[in-house]
């Protein structure tokens, strides 16, 4: 499995580019910005895209769904939860002063244990939510599509709507409990590991509660 990143927009968000390199099936994780950039990445890469996987549905993360979408038909999924927090991605877009097309709305909709298949990997969903109600990270052997629940040496915001301090919590918890070599592909900043985490992250390693700001 081969995961490529391209960071878009202004909040430098990583979107990913996950490609079997035996069929070269390719799955669009977070398409936050920029969607003339991602249309060409995915081309420079010679892959069939298959999909757009949606860890949540904050504006940097689906602000690309569109202007992809309207040159590759393959199927969106997001859990379902989030769905209300996409309809208001132009409203939360305007507030920053920020362009966004409206995409529309999901075809497909992913649930806990969900697997999805690319290729020979699958991916397990995990519904991890804390950071957005439908926040999902996507998990293949020692590879980990985390969104913006753990970022290297932090955590996703806790403080906006939606958001859920206790349950954050509960879901870093759950990613505690992985084997260090398992890589965190982030939604923000450099991807890292959960050993590393566990050592040098105070909400991975325990030395720090989770609470709104």
């Amino acid at each position: 499995m081969i995961v490529e990143t391209l960071t878009v927009g202004p909040l430098e968000e990583n979107a990913y580019l996950v490609i079997d390199p035996a069929t070269r099936e390719a799955a669009l994780v977070d398409p936050g910005a920029e969607p003339e950039r991602l249309v060409a990445w995915v081309a420079e890469h010679d892959v069939t895209l298959t999909a757009i996987w949606l860890t949540h549905a904050h504006f940097d993360h689906i602000g690309g769904v569109a202007g992809v979408t309207a040159v590759h038909d393959v199927p969106v999924y997001l859990h379902p939860l989030d769905l209300p927090v996409y309809a208001r991605g132009a409203q939360s877009a305007a507030r920053w002063g920020l362009p966004f097309e409206q995409p529309s709305a999901p075809s497909h909709r992913y649930e806990e244990g969900d697997v999805l298949a690319l290729g020979d990997a699958r991916f397990t969903v995990w519904h991890v939510p804390g950071h957005a109600p439908g926040h999902v990270i996507l998990r293949s052997g020692d590879v980990l599509l985390g969104g913006d629940l753990l970022f290297a040496g932090s955590i996703g915001r806790v403080d906006l709507p939606g958001a859920d301090p206790d349950a954050m919590q509960t879901s870093l918890e759950r990613v505690r409990d992985l084997p260090d070599s398992v890589v965190v592909y982030p939604g923000h900043g450099p991807a890292t590991t959960v050993g590393r985490e566990k050592v040098s992250n105070p909400f991975l390693r325990g030395a720090a509660r989770v609470v709104s700001r």
